[in-house]
């Protein structure tokens, strides 16, 4: 492998970038003389590769679309090509950046769920308003302490390299379910694997109707939003509260068995939906 192919994998693993590395394992024909040649790329279609696999130049590019895919997905992929030229195989090796865990609010149960949240390796960032609670001494191990208003520092977050996609989970657990609310608006629509907010059944149920009501928000988005947020393990303090959430946000990463507590929220509100379309259509 060529020190600049290798040297741009190594760097953008150190970094906790995402990237792909590329290698044609097997050839024939024209393709032969291809075999061993290795790339490396990234998400950015503006970055161009490092390395190169000594081929054909819509072939390749071809090649480097697919590697994207499986960069996004985060899945190694093995790729079969079969020409008038020759056939070819290329494997692309992902190294994806961890999860990223925004913690929207930096009190009492931010400390711990931060904490837990990096010893489960997520990449961590926690946003608040108030710069003596967002603060680094506070949390050690997060990846960025942001101190500013919620809503503009999502923004200014999502705008950077810390883009909210299917990798993405978001908390909100802020001082004031006014805040959690604001926040909640900020990433409804955003293409993330979770959100969740805390708070009491009863608080949720309205929170959700009120903003239908005066905001004319579609009622099913927030079929999305794990509230009451967490696994019931019982929890009382803080720490057993992050606990409970790190659980929840475990149980969507690997598509795990168990309820979570906002079930009986979402279950109810649908079947109040279909109720509803039931009537009209009588």
């Amino acid at each position: 492998m060529k020190e600049a192919v290798l040297q741009a994998l190594l760097t953008s693993v150190d970094q906790g970038e995402s990237v792909a590395l590329l290698t044609v394992t097997e050839g024939d024909g024209v393709f032969a003389a291809t075999v061993g040649h290795h790339a490396v790329l990234w998400l950015d279609v503006d970055r161009a590769p490092v390395g190169a696999l000594a081929l054909p130049e819509a072939l390749s590019q071809e090649i480097y679309a697919s590697a994207r895919d499986a960069l996004h997905l985060r899945q190694h992929r093995h790729l079969y090509y079969e020409t008038e030229q020759g056939t070819l195989k290329v494997f692309v090796e992902v190294q994806a950046r961890p999860p990223h865990l925004i913690i929207v609010g930096a009190g009492h149960i931010a400390v711990p769920l931060a904490a837990i949240a990096k010893i489960n390796d997520f990449e961590v960032s926690v946003i608040d308003d108030r710069g003596q609670y967002a603060h680094p001494a506070r949390f050690p191990t997060a990846d960025r302490v942001i101190a500013g208003p919620f809503r503009a520092e999502l923004q200014k977050l999502r705008g950077g390299k810390a883009a909210f996609d299917n990798h993405t989970y978001l908390v909100m657990v802020t001082r004031g379910h006014q805040y959690d609310v604001e926040s909640l608006l900020e990433v409804l629509d955003d293409p993330v694997a979770y959100i969740g907010m805390i708070g009491s059944q009863r608080r949720v149920r309205a929170v959700f109707e009120l903003l239908e009501r005066e905001q004319g928000i579609a009622p099913e988005k927030f079929d999305r939003v794990y509230a009451p947020i967490g696994i019931d393990i019982g929890a009382r303090t803080p720490a057993e509260i992050a606990v409970c959430i790190m659980a929840e946000i475990i149980n969507v990463l690997r598509s795990g068995p168990a309820i979570p507590l906002s079930r009986q929220i979402r279950e109810e509100r649908r079947a109040r939906r279909e109720r509803a379309a039931g009537e009209v259509r009588e």
